[in-house]
Parts: C-alpha cells; structure tokens; sequence
C-alpha cells in the first residue's frame, strides 16, 4: 500500500516550516527528503507517526493505502520509525532488547519472530551480546531489526545513518532500501546529507 502525504502546512511557534508538500510513495520504495537542519524534515515524520509536539502545527493529510493516518491514535497508525540514535536498553540484551518490542503470545512464537528479525540484519551471532560492546553499524543494525519486528505498514527514517562512516553507511543503506523492498512496504528517509540521495531513486529537496 502507498503512503501519501500532503502538507498544506507545517509550523512551529517561531513560523512556517514547510508549505505545500506533496508525496507519494509506493509499496516498496524509499523516498528520500533532502533539506538543511531545522528545515522542516523530522517535525514532517512526527506529524506521520502522531508524535508532533502539541506546541507544533500540521495542516494536511496522511493516507496509507487509502486509510487516513492523521486523524488516528499514534498506537494506531502501524508506522515505524527508525532514528540516529538507536535508543537500545543499556541494560538488556541484544535478545532481550528485540523481544521487548514484541506484544505478548506463545513464547515460541515470539522467539522465531526475533531470530528471523536477527538474520534479516545478519546479526544472529549477536543473540546474547551487551548492546555496549556492538559497533556503531552493529547497535544500527538491531535498532532496524526492533523496528520492523512491530511489522510496520510503513517505515519513516530519521537519518538513522547520520552517526556512521562512510563505508558503514553505505551498508546500512542497501541493507535498509532491500528489506524495505522485500517487505514491500513505503519508506521515507529524511537526511541533510548528500551521501543519503546518492543511492536514492526517489529524491524531494527541500
């Protein structure tokens, strides 16, 4: 199902962040929003996902796949949402850290969701480890495996790369764009980094 969106406007006490913005995203793809800090972009997700500051303004619609997002719950809008932090309990396990994540149900069950998650991020030989000794690109990689194992409808990224070198980037990007591709699910990545558009098909600047 397609995520549109369709901004009239988006502002914050201080003014007008964004002004009619339209997007369209297709099952499966990864649409990329370029735009300098403070331009708008996280504030846009927020509205998204229904975590927008009370003290924000969003005038507009969200649909995913025909079903109007904006005038929803936050619990239920089904949006997933993977940030530049990675935000892992310090003191759980990498095991623990993913089961968190999962509703409650037969423990078996929950089990092969989490390891099935693990190996989509090829991070099962991580099962026991302590989020503190995983890498930069390791701690990434469980965060993205947490946020898909809710089972989004769609996936909003805030620049989750931002934090990582080059090569890693560069990793976690095809990693991200062929498992959203796989689940065939609509992806907006918001970035003020040039490296971010050079992969991406789908590009809106700001």
């Amino acid at each position: 199902m397609s995520l549109s969106i369709a901004v009239r406007t988006l502002a914050s006490p201080a003014g007008v962040l964004l002004r009619d913005l339209g997007l369209e995203i297709a099952p499966g793809s990864v649409h990329t929003l370029m735009g300098a800090s403070g331009s708008g972009k996280s504030s846009l997700l927020a509205a998204v996902c229904g975590t927008l500051d009370a003290s924000m303004r969003f005038e507009g619609s969200v649909y995913l796949g025909g079903q109007r997002l904006d005038t929803l719950p936050t619990r239920a809008r089904r949006v997933g949402i993977l940030f530049q932090d990675d935000l892992l309990f310090p003191h759980m396990t990498v095991r623990e850290n993913l089961l968190f994540a999962l509703p409650r149900g037969e423990a078996k069950t929950r089990e092969a969701l989490m390891l099935q998650a693990l190996h989509d991020v090829e991070m099962s030989d991580f099962l026991h480890a302590d989020p503190a000794t995983l890498s930069g690109g390791q701690r990434a990689r469980v965060a993205l495996a947490r946020a898909l194992l809710a089972q989004p409808q769609a996936l909003l990224l805030d620049e989750p790369f931002n934090k990582l070198d080059a090569a890693l980037r560069q990793r976690m990007r095809a990693l991200v764009f062929g498992l959203v591709s796989a689940r065939g699910i609509p992806a907006l990545l918001v970035t003020h980094d040039a490296q971010d558009v050079a992969d991406a098909a789908l590009v809106t600047r700001l």
